[in-house]
């Protein structure tokens, strides 16, 4: 717990993580806009709502899993997190502190927890607000059911697991720049064309997006199908996996890793 406590100090005294925070917030709220703004509103197939109407159940569903999009901005922190010990050399005097490499990993694990938690939550109050404000003036009922619940807690599971990744990815790549268009090409382009290619879903669906967005599912088809998906607690199932991927890909490196 102390060196959790000294993982969190070590980012709280950076800017990076309230300019990550910031630009997570930014990014959700043009999500929730747009998502607005659009409800209702023809363009689909057979002229159909690209969105639900402001007024309904599944509107308010597909608000809730939003904020999973914003999963970028905790990972860049979390590859930070890890590399920035390299860039400025502070990582001997961690080792040094705590020979025992392994511990320090897990702190830093821990403390990715921790942030992923946090962006977690505030992009959820973010959403509620959103929900709460728009769906009473299109005069809608506001529902709190057990599906809206599990899309809550699946967008706190795929921001913690994404900050987790960028923990794995930093200790993988030393290399603070590399690290971050490592994680920017992964969610941007690989995921997006594996989830988005119709012949690449079967593979897609077991990518930490893929898996992501079962959790998250709504149930409201975008254009991009959902019936490729894993059920919701198998999606959860894998990405309790990929975070203990990351967390011994994160282990293995750093402690056979010579740092001089």
């Amino acid at each position: 717990m102390a060196l959790i406590k000294a993982e969190l100090l070590k980012l709280r005294t950076t800017r990076l993580w309230w300019v990550m925070l910031a630009v997570t917030i930014a990014y959700v709220l043009l999500q929730l806009g747009l998502t607005i703004g659009f409800a209702g509103q023809g363009g689909g197939p057979n002229g159909q709502p690209i969105f639900p109407g402001r007024d309904t159940v599944p509107f308010q569903e597909l608000m809730w899993g939003l904020g999973a999009s914003g999963a970028l901005f905790p990972m860049i922190l979390g590859v930070v997190m890890m590399t920035a010990e390299y860039r400025y050399q502070t990582i001997t005097t961690t080792f040094l502190t705590t020979p025992r490499r392994e511990r320090v990993v897990v702190a830093k694990l821990g403390a990715g927890v921790v942030v992923g938690l946090a962006f977690g939550l505030v992009v959820l109050a973010l959403t509620a607000v959103a929900v709460a404000v728009s769906v009473p003036l299109s005069h809608g009922e506001l529902v709190l059911s057990a599906k809206i619940l599990r899309i809550a807690a699946g967008v706190l599971a795929v921001l913690v697991l994404y900050t987790l990744f960028g923990v794995g990815l930093g200790a993988l790549i030393k290399n603070q720049l590399g690290a971050i268009v490592a994680a920017v090409v992964w969610v941007f382009i690989i995921e997006a064309l594996v989830n988005a290619i119709p012949a690449l879903r079967p593979v897609g669906k077991w990518t930490p997006a893929g898996a992501g967005s079962a959790v998250t599912n709504s149930g409201v088809d975008l254009g991009l199908g959902t019936d490729y998906l894993l059920p919701a607690w198998a999606g959860a199932v894998v990405l309790l996996g990929y975070a203990v991927l990351f967390s011994a890909v994160a282990s293995a490196t750093t402690i056979r890793r010579d740092i001089t």
